[in-house]
């Protein structure tokens, strides 16, 4: 009977570490996403860049795009905005930003301080948008196809490898 009280705690003691080491091994950018081949999420927000115009999912209907979301104070996200706005040059999908849980006057400073990737920014203070897209934290970044539905989902900030190997041949794919 005794050595049930330490062969038990010691069995449970394994298991525990057996999770953990199997946890640590997860790659957390590889989070599987619910949405991915549902319809983007409802939304209708307004322009960063002018409050008084607003985005909605019906205005984005037929084409591929891109959606990053991004914040001023995320510190990932400046890493990844080089790359993005050198992306966006090359004019091969529309991008849209999400402005998440920010304020205003930040972001607009950020993006004239290092440049505007985003054929237009939605202004989602309150982050309701960004919960109901699935976000994580910021930045992240979704393709969405011609019918509106979100077919990519990328947590972290882009790398150049993920944009050539991942996005650019979907984006190909997708405007096929």
């Amino acid at each position: 009977m005794k050595r049930w009280k330490f062969i038990a705690p010691l069995a449970l003691f394994v298991v525990l570490l057996g999770f953990l080491a199997v946890g640590l091994n997860l790659d957390p950018r590889e989070v599987p996403s619910p949405l991915i081949g549902k319809p983007v999420p409802a939304f209708e927000l307004p322009r960063l860049d002018d409050p008084t115009q607003t985005i909605s999912k019906q205005d984005l209907a037929g084409k591929v795009w891109m959606l990053n979301v991004w914040a001023s104070w995320c510190v990932a996200c400046r890493e990844e905005h080089p790359l993005l706005v050198e992306f966006a040059r090359r004019n091969l999908v529309p991008i849209y930003g999400l402005d998440y849980k920010d304020e205003r006057a930040d972001a607009l400073a950020w993006l004239a301080r290092l440049g505007n990737p985003y054929l237009a920014s939605l202004s989602d203070t309150k982050g309701r948008v960004g919960i109901d897209f699935g976000v994580y934290g910021v930045p992240e970044t979704f393709i969405i196809d011609k019918q509106g539905v979100i077919r990519f989902k990328h947590i972290g900030p882009l790398t150049p490898e993920v944009l050539k190997d991942e996005i650019e041949p979907l984006i190909r794919q997708l405007n096929a």
